[in-house]
């Protein structure tokens, strides 16, 4: 059955055929002569395992992440990271000059960028500001998103630099108003360190949700650039006809691959347990410091700060050696700072230099 999705992608695009890689064809033989590989290994390259192109979508991977976020393989697109599949969507869906992006401020620059990139109007419904830190004012979004014809709606869940998630009622409420109209795009890639459900279990309901995941945070594969996009299934082929050849290189992929055994599922989980015990001890212990106006509750692995002063904290914490996340040129967070949990000790490191003189008069 063809979704009512697919009217939402740009018209020139829904028959596009794109680009026919060597590895997009399903010939196999012992002799491979079709690539204009090299027929001799890399002298940098002891297993020659880099010297044919990899598998634009590797099928080993692709079921392992499938597993992991609880989606069908085709519902799942692999990209360098978030950040080109968030590029894919834009360019796929939005015409220049004409479509509209809604995001949510202050929210992951990513989205912005992309949408100007393709020359996307970006339309901004701020978060609030609330006792329960930074919320969407949802009937807002919607109403943007409906009034202005957006393609696109970005919700970031756990928020990035807020820290707040997005209800999982909110997100279905959202994608039924916004159901024909625009997709909703669910970035989860905090997801592991929050307790709210993921999004992708109302993909079976609404076929306009799209929800985003990685291995750069919780998994700790930052470098090795591995993002997934889990969507209405022939939503993901188009975007694949419009990604560019070989995504994932053939070493970061056997990373991933390594990253998503039981055992090492198990050391993750174990890591992600203690990142949530110490964020609540930081926050805690922040807040009870004179110079700190307010500390965010966060389902995120990291806490946004308010500071009296932030270039003092700001300093103080280089000056012992300790680089966080600088928010002051972010409209609305002036004094504020964000900082990632780290381990132990290197939270006590935050703390102890937050403690001088300096810092909390």
């Amino acid at each position: 059955m063809t979704s009512t999705v697919l009217s939402l992608v740009r018209e020139d695009l829904r028959q596009f055929v794109g680009y026919s890689s060597a590895r997009s064809s399903t010939v196999q033989g012992d002799v491979w002569l079709n690539a204009n590989e090299s027929a001799w290994a890399s002298a940098a390259d002891a297993g020659a395992s880099c010297r044919r192109y990899p598998d634009p979508q590797p099928v080993e991977l692709r079921i392992a992440l499938s597993r992991l976020y609880g989606c069908a393989p085709a519902q799942l697109l692999m990209g360098r990271g978030s950040d080109e599949v968030i590029d894919l969507l834009v360019r796929a869906l939005c015409v220049p000059r004409m479509d509209a992006v809604v995001i949510t401020p202050p929210v992951f620059g990513m989205y912005a960028v992309c949408a100007a990139l393709q020359q996307a109007r970006i339309l901004e419904v701020p978060l609030q500001d609330t006792v329960d830190g930074f919320v969407p004012d949802y009937a807002a979004i919607a109403d943007a998103a409906i009034s202005q014809s957006a393609k696109l709606v970005f919700l970031c869940s756990p928020s990035n630099p807020g820290g707040a998630s997005v209800p999982l009622t909110e997100v279905e409420n959202m994608a039924l108003r916004l159901r024909d109209r625009a997709l909703l795009v669910v970035d989860e890639a905090y997801g592991e360190f929050s307790d709210e459900p993921s999004a992708v279990t109302l993909l079976d309901r609404y076929d306009n949700i799209v929800v985003l995941r990685t291995l750069s945070k919780a998994h700790a594969l930052a470098a090795a650039r591995i993002g997934s996009l889990i969507a209405h299934e022939e939503l993901v082929g188009i975007l694949r006809r419009c990604q560019a050849p070989y995504p994932i290189p053939a070493p970061c992929s056997q990373l991933a691959l390594a990253a998503l055994t039981p055992e090492a599922l198990r050391q993750t989980y174990a890591h992600v347990d203690e990142v949530k015990r110490e964020r609540e001890r930081m926050r805690t212990a922040l807040a009870s410091l004179p110079g700190v106006r307010r500390v965010y509750a966060s389902q995120g692995n990291f806490l946004l700060v308010r500071f009296a002063d932030a270039q003092t904290a700001f300093q103080a914490l280089l000056s012992a050696g300790v680089v966080v996340r600088d928010q002051r040129a972010v409209p609305r967070l002036s004094d504020a700072l964000r900082i990632t949990i780290g381990t132990l000790e290197q939270n006590d490191r935050v703390l102890k230099a937050l403690c001088v003189q300096e810092v909390i008069v």
